[in-house]
């Protein structure tokens, strides 16, 4: 009788598992965030823990899984209106080469050495720094790379706005300013709350309107 409740249990909760991550939306591992990795942990644990003891009801075992769920639906809900909630639980991308230049100062703050640049690159095929132009450490932790030789990118393009809100750290990297943006934003004739994206590329402003997306 006890194999066929921890039969029965491991079936379901495999189900139900599935059924929860079709719903919390499609996402490649790699490119988890912090607290999807957090709850991922969590509701794996609490599967194991529901399948080992028989005496729990289902219910009370599935309950904790459940306001994960919730939560982390939530969780993800917010981050999608309000950049600083997203930034805050996903952390923001690093610029960790900048026209040729390792920037030490982010290596440091992201406690990132010289040996995982290294590494990273050489998964690339990248034989020397000296090629790399642009490179990027995502929140997923993955390097985004871009060589010296790749003019179709010039300028990396960083975002410059993101849901209405400027990113000031993009803004110094390019050695510009909230005037310059301003400035760029009125001969175009748009305001800032009104753009949903945009980014900075040789030399010119590009910018997706939240109009654009109701096309």
């Amino acid at each position: 009788m006890d194999y066929f409740i921890v039969l029965f249990r491991t079936m379901l909760f495999y189900l139900i598992i599935t059924a929860i991550y079709r719903f919390m939306g499609k996402r490649e591992i790699g490119q988890l965030g912090m607290v999807d990795l957090i709850v991922s942990i969590l509701i794996a644990e609490l599967a194991a823990m529901a399948i080992e003891n028989r005496s729990d009801s289902l219910w009370l075992s599935l309950l904790p899984i459940l306001l994960l769920v919730i939560v982390q639906i939530g969780m993800s809900y917010l981050s999608l209106k309000n950049t600083k909630i997203r930034n805050l639980f996903d952390g923001s991308p690093s610029v960790i080469i900048n026209r040729g230049k390792i920037n030490f100062k982010e290596m440091i703050n992201q406690r990132y050495n010289i040996d995982d640049l290294l590494t990273q690159l050489r998964e690339k095929h990248i034989r020397s720094i000296e090629e790399v132009d642009y490179a990027v450490l995502e929140t997923s932790g993955k390097l985004s790379v871009f060589k010296k030789d790749n003019k179709l990118f010039g300028e990396y393009p960083l975002p410059l706005i993101l849901d209405g809100e400027i990113d000031n750290d993009t803004l110094r990297q390019i050695n510009k300013d909230e005037k310059w943006l301003e400035k760029m934003l009125q001969d175009e004739n748009v305001e800032l709350q009104n753009i949903f994206y945009a980014f900075y590329r040789n030399k010119k402003l590009f910018l997706i309107k939240d109009s654009d997306l109701r096309k």
